[in-house]
């Protein structure tokens, strides 16, 4: 099947509610590299006025960060036969990328600063816990070294390098992984707790990570990856995307990486 006939359904979790901190670049950037490649893109809100077959309708799922007031809205609408389908989805390989607030929202609880335990979906075995007030909030720029084992080797089998990821984390809230793998190591900031030295989690093709940025602007192989996955699951056929010019991305990586002094492996540049 040629690529004009193909497309990609975007379900973009609460819009409204969950976009801080610049995460919309996400859905902006994987609807325009699918375009560009001249598949057919829908942008689809999923919010409090979507149905859970709206939900079962996407091929790809994006949700961003939220303040706990935000968050506590998003909980108490995303109940029943719609936590349902997000379940369903993401156990049957619908990828996505979920970042901040999102992975909160998929792990078994979140404990905000004051108020009353947030009770997450179940479907990431982790747990988030904000300290308190008077703790300081993680902060700043972020490097990884993806080390979730089958999506590294994915994407080091597209790029032909080790991948690192860029970002920018900023969150309160520390997180605690349980059997889930880890999506990374932290080579540069503090990740999902400042302790452990791991950033996010990965579970089926779901990216869960406090990498704000947005991340896959910054990594626009993340974003190819998750074009790639939701195409061969769609269409049931190999996929292979045609090569964008990526100069500036990768630039704006390279400028990064020797501002923080982060002395990577020339393989690890991409």
């Amino acid at each position: 099947m040629r690529s004009g006939q193909m497309e990609i359904i975007i379900g973009w979790l609460y819009p409204q509610l969950m976009s801080t901190y610049g995460d919309r670049g996400n859905v902006i950037i994987i609807e325009r590299r699918a375009q560009w490649r001249e598949y057919n893109v829908t942008v689809l809100p999923l919010d409090q006025n979507s149905t859970p077959d709206d939900l079962k309708s996407v091929d790809v799922i994006v949700g961003g960060g939220a303040q706990d007031r935000q968050q506590e809205i998003v909980m108490r609408d995303l109940q029943g036969a719609k936590a349902d389908a997000m379940r369903e989805k993401i156990e049957n390989g619908t990828p996505g990328v979920f970042t901040c607030g999102s992975p909160q929202l998929l792990g078994h609880y979140y404990e905000p600063g004051f108020g009353q335990r947030i009770e997450g979906l179940g479907i990431l075995d982790l747990v988030s816990i904000h300290p308190g007030e008077n703790t300081k909030r993680c902060i700043g720029n972020l490097v990884i070294e993806v080390t979730a084992s089958r999506f590294a080797q994915e994407l080091e089998a597209m790029t032909g390098t080790k991948p690192y990821l860029v970002g920018f984390e900023n969150h309160g809230g520390r997180t605690k992984l349980g059997k889930v793998e880890a999506l990374g190591r932290v080579v540069y900031g503090l990740g999902n707790n400042g302790e452990d030295g791991t950033e996010g989690a990965f579970y089926q093709n779901a990216i869960a990570t406090y990498s704000h940025g947005p991340l896959l602007p910054k990594n626009p192989f993340v974003a190819d990856w998750l074009i790639q996955t939701a195409l061969r699951l769609k269409y049931q056929e190999e996929i292979q995307l045609s090569p964008l010019n990526d100069t500036l991305a990768m630039q704006g990586r390279e400028a990064m990486f020797k501002r923080l002094k982060v002395n990577l492996p020339l393989a690890g540049r991409i």
